[in-house]
């Protein structure tokens, strides 16, 4: 699945390359991040346009009502691993996590970046929610109540880009614009 700048979603058959179904519409401002449910029957996707939308894979018809909340735009978005949550990272510098079947937000919003949000991703476990920023740090989130874990991440000298966990939870990735990894 791919995100683009044309507000659209599309769906690619990976081995021949070739766009599967219908273009997925909906959003009116650039689709920034798009990724699939773990059981890989719905997309959800993040915008330009401060929504999150979640899309059947098969029929590419919207589900549910648009999730709005966030005051900026959503520059990442990801599936719990169990595929009951989505958390959506916004230049509004928080992170909310929502209930992938009802579309309601839960808990209270992660605070504590003082810049927009890049990246994030769930843990393996689905505990921990790392997240990357423009203010060059990593942070790590308890999924469950929005708190930090520790203290942030510093060692980048650019917006920190991509941040993903290892498949056992041990070790975070992170890419930044300094054009490094750590």
């Amino acid at each position: 699945a791919s995100g683009s700048s044309d507000n659209t979603i599309r769906i690619w058959d990976a081995n021949s390359g070739e766009q599967i179904g219908k273009t997925l519409t909906g959003h009116s401002g650039y689709v920034n991040s798009v990724t699939f449910s773990p059981d890989g029957t719905r997309i959800v996707s993040g915008s330009d346009d401060y929504t999150i939308r979640i899309w059947d894979a098969n029929s590419g018809e919207q589900i549910g009502k648009t999730l709005t909340g966030h005051s900026g735009y959503v520059s990442s978005v990801a599936f719990s691993p169990d595929g009951a949550h989505i958390a959506s990272g916004s230049s509004d510098n928080t992170i909310r996590i929502w209930d992938a079947n009802s579309g309601e937000q839960i808990g209270e919003t992660f605070t504590g970046h003082i810049n927009g949000v890049t990246s994030l991703a769930f843990s393996p476990d689905g505990i921990h929610i790392v997240s990357g920023s423009f203010d060059e740090t990593i942070r790590i989130w308890d999924a469950n109540s929005g708190e930090q874990i520790g203290e942030p991440f510093t060692g980048h000298s650019g917006s920190v880009d991509s941040v993903a966990f290892n498949p056992d939870g041990t070790r975070i990735a992170s890419g930044s614009s300094d054009n490094t990894i750590r």
